[in-house]
């Protein structure tokens, strides 16, 4: 299936989880991410199944002030 993440194509297998494409993004903590504009909670990224063509957002925090 195909997603985005941060407005980049990624290629999945049917049934990843949104941890499967966090990994495949090699995402470093500290993050969050939104899968179409919801925020997931850490706990659920291994249970949060994707859908061919949802788009992921991975933030980072900024440090500053």
């Amino acid at each position: 299936m195909q997603i985005m993440i941060n407005q980049r194509p990624f290629e999945l297998l049917q049934g990843a989880s949104l941890d499967d494409a966090l990994e495949a993004f090699a995402a470093h903590p500290p993050f969050a991410a939104a899968v179409n504009g919801v925020f997931v909670a850490q706990r659920d990224y291994p249970q949060h199944l994707l859908k061919d063509g949802d788009y992921i957002d991975v933030v980072q925090p900024v440090m500053g002030g």
